[in-house]
């Protein structure tokens, strides 16, 4: 109820706001057009509204900027919090983290891996301690043909693919996923009256699973082709279900009813939001940089408000963007930072619309995201990532001297398009 009530407040309370371009306002009030209600987009659920689509795609993007700054990430968790002996549909809260090791601390071969991630039984004699923790938090199942009711059985077989093949060393294979070590010593645990061996063992830290004594998956993940599978997972949403479909006469998408329409919401996620827990934590801090293309920044405004105001009011707020061409003719040390840069040395005021020398902290930049279809806005965050010390729209169009009449031309001759269809998937995706 308390979501409803938020989303209502969206549809019917908040002030009317539209999201249009400096330039298509001033052309409208030049064709003599004077209500801001007749331009721009209707803002409908914006990106602050936790667990919203818009939300959770920039918090993905947010993370592949961490993982541009750090490398691969090593280490893949899953860790369930508390106990729980209540019905749920969705089972036990729990949290997806993902490691990013310092470059002298990632793992490089197997027996790195080996020394953080153990598959097998500890002897019960020797640390009985994690031997109690293995048999009470980490064993799957049992499934297969030990229990072929088990949740997990799919057609006859374990959707998680247990129980697991022995295996005398680790190794990782063609696709780049790990084979932990699992060998046949022996060595059991009883799982709900059933003895199992380390085929049925889920991937473990010892260290960890003795400190927080609970359900701790603990993966290795330096491969290339999980990277956008682990960012997307991570920020996925929400369940929901489609239980019926119709057709609807309305012209524009209703967000707030799509989002929910059919959404559960557990108990212990209600308890969580209602206590306003964050469901997102990132370090260090992704500092989002919006960009335009010269008087095209974006506007907020009111449906009540006039065009003229909406315009007079926006000549004097710099974008961030524009602040950072104004940041490169005071700051000298400026100079040697792209925008993407910038954060880590530099803090937006809001108030002031300027950037001022960071004091403490740290932060790394993530230009806002855009297709390759936009065109000259796309070629435009690419020379972001590389040009510095910028002073202007004209200084980006410039290369050894020679202004490029547009983006993409001096995309060509930087070398960043490869041709007019194919470009560089490592600039698209990780925005470098």
């Amino acid at each position: 109820m308390v979501e409803l009530e938020r989303l209502l407040y969206l549809r019917l309370k908040q002030p009317n706001l539209r999201l249009g371009k400096f330039k298509q306002l001033h052309e409208c009030m030049v064709r003599g057009e004077t209500n801001a209600i007749n331009t721009g987009q209707r803002i409908i659920l914006p990106k602050s509204f936790t667990g919203g689509p818009r939300y959770m795609f920039n918090n993905c993007k947010d993370a592949f900027a961490i993982y541009k700054y750090a490398g691969y990430p090593s280490y893949f968790i899953t860790m369930t919090y508390c106990l729980t002996i209540e019905f749920q549909k969705r089972g036990l809260p729990h949290a997806h983290l993902l490691l990013f090791m310092h470059p002298e601390s990632k793992p490089r071969t197997v027996d790195d891996i080996d020394k953080v991630i153990k598959t097998e039984i500890p002897d019960k004699r020797e640390n009985p301690k994690l031997y109690a923790a293995v048999e009470k938090y980490m064993v799957h199942g049992p499934c297969g043909h030990l229990n072929r009711k088990s949740q997990c059985m799919i057609n006859g077989k374990c959707s998680k693919f247990f129980p697991k093949a022995f295996r005398d060393r680790t190794i990782i294979d063609e696709a780049g996923f790990p084979r932990y070590q699992r060998r046949d010593d022996g060595r059991t645990v009883s799982k709900k009256n059933i003895e199992v061996d380390n085929s049925f063992i889920v991937p473990y830290n010892p260290g960890l699973l003795l400190k927080f004594g609970c359900h701790i998956n603990v993966e290795y993940t330096c491969q290339t082709s999980a990277i956008k599978y682990l960012f997307k997972y991570l920020h996925k949403g929400n369940d929901m279900v489609t239980a019926a479909f119709y057709q609807s006469n309305e012209s524009q998408v209703d967000e707030i009813r799509n989002y929910y329409d059919c959404r559960y919401i557990s108990a212990c996620e209600a308890a969580w939001r209602l206590f306003g827990y964050p469901i997102q934590m990132k370090e260090p801090a992704v500092i989002r940089l919006p960009f335009h293309l010269p008087d095209d920044m974006p506007i907020v405004y009111k449906d009540t408000d006039t065009i003229q105001s909406v315009i007079e009011t926006s000549f004097f707020k710099e974008s961030m963007l524009i602040g950072w061409f104004k940041a490169n003719e005071v700051h000298n040390d400026a100079k040697n930072l792209t925008y993407s840069e910038f954060p880590t040395k530099f803090v937006w005021n809001g108030e002031h619309h300027t950037w001022t020398h960071r004091k403490q902290g740290y932060a790394i930049g993530r230009i806002s995201h855009i297709p390759p279809m936009n065109k000259e806005d796309y070629y435009l965050r690419l020379l972001l990532n590389i040009q510095k010390g910028c002073t202007s729209f004209s200084d980006l169009r410039t290369v050894d001297g020679v202004v490029y009449d547009s983006f993409k031309d001096v995309c060509y001759a930087l070398g960043l398009l490869q041709d007019d269809r194919e470009f560089i998937d490592a600039i698209s995706e990780a925005g470098t």
